[in-house]
């Protein structure tokens, strides 16, 4: 049982070794782009939550309860942000390193193995995305949008999210073969952020298209924090946790063996 447990720190220490490398070779440029990931979803909380917010009204949610548009689209926002920035460093960063930079080829050279470099990645991408996280949820905060315990409550579950959504990233970035392939990435993650009950409820898509939705990842990731942002938990959030856990358990499990196959040859 020690020599397990023991195997297992030594995982989690090479893979926060991994995350570590990403943080000591960070340059001033980043700290840009990660300013432009964080803005996106704040300007469209203010263009769409607040001024188209205020020719929609209120929004009716299936309990019957009412509320206004901006709190109806600012979960949202914070479900797309996890993805956005998950998704970037899990699938453009991920596949530089790995095809062109070689990076990974040297690590195992040492005892680390394919699957601790894949959690030690998504690790480092749930750094970005936690920040992103944490300054939205102040945000929403701020403007009344959803009460302090809620934003708490939230947090961990746009940590889940990341997870998930920086999984699926990861192996897909095992898949693809060229820079090109990230054009059909871009149109599907902008596909996910227009149609998963992001700016209108589900249930005012015809039934078939409805389906198709609901069982979309980031519309999953859409359900679980606007509940917990509304205070409107139910039973459904917990099939949202399960199949977020499942994406992540999936995506890892791809990731590891692509990785092991590319880099192990």
């Amino acid at each position: 049982m020690l020599p397990r447990l023991a195997g297992l720190s030594g995982a989690g220490r090479r893979s926060a070794a991994v995350a570590g490398r990403n943080v000591s070779a960070l340059k001033p440029a980043y700290w840009l782009v990660m300013l432009g990931g964080l803005l996106d979803p704040v300007f469209y909380l203010f263009s769409i939550g607040i001024g188209v917010g205020s020719l929609v009204g209120e929004i009716p949610l299936p309990g019957g309860q009412t509320i206004g548009y901006a709190e109806f689209v600012a979960p949202a926002m914070l479900a797309a942000s996890a993805m956005s920035g998950a998704i970037v460093e899990t699938t453009f960063n991920f596949f530089g390193k790995m095809k062109f930079m070689r990076l990974y080829e040297g690590m195992l050279a040492t005892p680390v193995r394919p699957i601790e470099i894949a959690l030690g990645e998504l690790g480092w991408a749930m750094l970005r995305g936690s920040l992103y996280s944490a300054v939205f949820l102040a945000i929403m905060v701020a403007m009344d949008l959803t009460s302090p315990l809620r934003a708490l409550a939230a947090f961990p579950a746009t940590v889940l999210v990341g997870f998930a959504f920086g999984a699926l990233g990861m192996a897909i970035a095992t898949l693809i073969r060229s820079w090109q392939d990230f054009d059909m990435i871009g149109a599907g993650q902008f596909a996910l952020f227009l149609f998963s009950g992001t700016f209108v409820p589900a249930t005012t898509y015809p039934a078939a298209l409805r389906w198709l939705v609901e069982i979309t990842p980031l519309y999953r990731a859409v359900d679980l924090i606007r509940g917990i942002s509304l205070g409107t938990v139910g039973p459904v959030q917990l099939l949202d946790v399960l199949y977020l856990l499942a994406l992540t358990a999936g995506g890892l499990a791809v990731a590891g063996r692509r990785m092991e196959r590319l880099l192990c040859r």
